[in-house]
């Protein structure tokens, strides 16, 4: 087991790159090959028709649970598909070992109806704190990657997220009316004013990508399970963007948030953001 953050940072130091290979191998083995070549015995729903898995996901994530947990003697992998067969694997997140968080297709519903619009998320973490992340869009071509205190890259290029500009309407993606509740619908109606475009999300790892990028302002989402924001939140953090929830306090990997919660491209629009979601505005 990991005793400290220095042996995280030994790791992080030489082993990047070889995650990042990691991801390319199991998206080139498992997820592109069947980018648009799904068949139907390939694709099954989880909870509902809105919530699809396929082969891609369940051999991608197994590619990486082997390769990851190989690279990084002690650590443990928390990916979407193995805490769906088993959900008491997602204690790990709130373990004492180093923890690969794994989202092998965020954006599954792109992905099986053609659009590029999906990634692989990969982030490590440790006692709750995400050190390391790395997403791919392997059909777009983009590798993003972001360290703790060492910046955020796209395709190695530092990313910075800048500020909204003043003069022009907040553009902020949403959860889907399909993963909220009614209270949490009630929130989010809180961004139907003036000044704030909200539309519905797609891939929630590309959506945290654009705004490193600044090309979004702000997400407001309604869930937390943490494959699927440890990796964007990261990026976010490293470009220069903040991350808060209902309460004030920031998001947590593991759990017990006040939902929803927002990632912004600064600090006082993360803020303005949860003050319209509140209704304390």
């Amino acid at each position: 087991m990991i005793e400290d953050m220095e042996t995280i940072e030994e790791f992080l130091a030489h082993g990047t790159s070889d995650v990042e290979d990691a991801v390319r191998k199991a998206a080139g083995m498992e997820i592109m090959p069947r980018f648009r070549q799904l068949a139907a015995h390939e694709v099954d729903e989880k909870n509902g028709p809105h919530d699809l898995v396929t082969d891609a996901d369940r051999k991608a994530e197994a590619y990486l649970t082997e390769a990851l947990a190989k690279m990084l003697p002690g650590s443990v992998v928390v990916g979407e598909e193995a805490v769906h067969a088993n959900p008491a694997t997602y204690d790990a997140i709130r373990g004492e070992a180093p923890v690969w968080i794994i989202d092998p297709v965020d954006g599954t519903r792109q992905f099986v109806h053609g659009d590029p619009g999906f990634c692989t998320l990969v982030a490590l973490a440790l006692r709750g704190v995400v050190h390391a992340s790395w997403t791919y869009a392997p059909a777009l071509e983009r590798f993003a990657t972001a360290t703790r205190g060492g910046g955020a890259f796209l395709d190695g290029e530092r990313l910075r997220s800048g500020s909204p500009e003043p003069d022009r309407d907040l553009e902020v993606a949403t959860s889907h009316p399909y993963y909220t509740t009614d209270e949490q619908k009630r929130a989010l109606l809180g961004l139907q004013t003036e000044g704030v475009r909200a539309r519905s999300c797609g891939s929630a790892g590309l959506e945290y990508l654009h705004i490193a990028q600044g090309r979004l302002d702000a997400t407001a989402f309604s869930w937390e399970a943490a494959w699927d924001h440890a990796a964007g939140l990261l990026l976010v953090e490293e470009a220069g963007g903040a991350h808060v929830t209902l309460t004030g306090e920031r998001f947590r990997v593991t759990g017990g948030n006040a939902l929803p919660f927002t990632a912004a491209r600064d600090e006082a629009t993360a803020r303005r953001v949860v003050e319209l979601l509140s209704g304390t505005v």
